[in-house]
């Protein structure tokens, strides 16, 4: 009886992403919605990378970091919205195979892994700029923001390099439907039909070891940033110094509250679309405020942006002149 059972069991291929429910006739606004979010974050995060990389003012160690920010937030993005925008225009659900489903979370998991290294590197160059100005030069040379670049990135692919590779050995032989509108570890583990015990043991050891480093490190960056600053005499001199780091400060409290909402509610199924909402948060509208952000609040970046514009505005009517 036990060799019919295993014989007559099926084992899942796919996956049906139920996103945010059947939609029905409802689902163009939503979808137009996201389209705008997600063209607005790739045109975003190009234009920081090409304004610093062709700006020389701002080949610093501050936008190196934000060039790298970019990069990743691009991929992030692109990592999880064209699925979404494709499954909306099917009504809000569309299936997705085990291994595109293992990809995506591989991605996702490594890319927010990294952005967790860098945002601490950015605070700690925001540290030293502030705390220790006269050393900055020394501290922050590009040997070094290289080196700090390299560990971010590697450091993101340690943890999901096992997890992933244990999640790859988990058969799918029950229900096939995932309550959300990507492939996440929880979601994924809760569809095995054998042990998870150890996935599960290894995936909360990994978050721990490989996400609390740097937020412990970037909230003492700016504890000790805040100390510096209210000790500053004149408020015109508190204001600037808070101004230096006003804009990493957001983005990282942005990333920061949402992941923890996310993964500290109860996994309770009343409680999935909460839960879904707040992804929202850490998977695309961060990826799409941190351009907006930068720029916005950022003296340096609207400046390179003005001239550059006027240079192409101006080249145009150059070259007609000079023919």
């Amino acid at each position: 009886m036990e060799q019919m059972g295993r014989e007559n069991e099926t084992v899942v291929t796919e996956f049906l992403l139920l996103g945010f429910g059947d939609l029905g006739d409802e689902w163009f606004p939503l979808f137009l919605l996201f389209l705008v979010i997600y063209i607005a974050t790739i045109a975003g995060n190009i234009i920081i990378i090409i304004l610093v990389i062709f700006d020389h003012h701002l080949h610093t160690p501050m936008y190196f970091f934000l060039v790298n920010l970019s990069c990743l937030e691009f991929c992030y993005s692109s990592s999880i919205l064209p699925l979404m925008l494709a499954n909306l225009s099917k009504g809000g659900q569309g299936t997705i195979s085990v291994t595109g489903c293992m990809v995506q979370y591989y991605f996702f998991s490594f890319l927010a892994g990294s952005e967790c290294y860098l945002l601490a590197a950015m605070s700690y160059d925001r540290y030293v700029a502030i705390c220790k100005p006269l050393l900055y030069r020394s501290l922050m040379n590009g040997q070094v923001c290289l080196q700090l670049i390299i560990v971010s990135w590697i450091s993101g692919s340690l943890g999901i390099d096992i997890t992933i590779y244990l999640v790859h050995q988990l058969k799918f032989c029950s229900s096939h439907e995932i309550n959300d509108f990507f492939c996440d570890l929880n979601p994924i583990v809760r569809q095995a039909c054998n042990d998870t015990h150890l996935i599960e043991l290894l995936s909360v050891f990994f978050v721990a070891v490989f996400s609390l480093p740097p937020f412990l490190l970037t909230l003492a960056s700016y504890v000790s940033i805040i100390l510096v600053i209210l000790r500053i005499p004149s408020s015109s001199g508190r204001k600037k110094a808070f101004s230096t780091c006003s804009s990493h400060l957001i983005v990282v409290s942005l990333f920061y509250s949402s992941i923890m909402i996310v993964y500290m509610l109860p996994k309770m199924e009343e409680l999935q679309d909460l839960n879904k909402v707040f992804s929202l948060f850490y998977t695309v509208l961060t990826p799409f405020f941190n351009p907006l952000i930068y720029s916005l609040r950022n003296k340096e970046v609207k400046e390179a942006f003005r001239k550059n514009v006027a240079r192409l505005c101006v080249s145009p009517i150059l070259l007609r002149i000079s023919f």
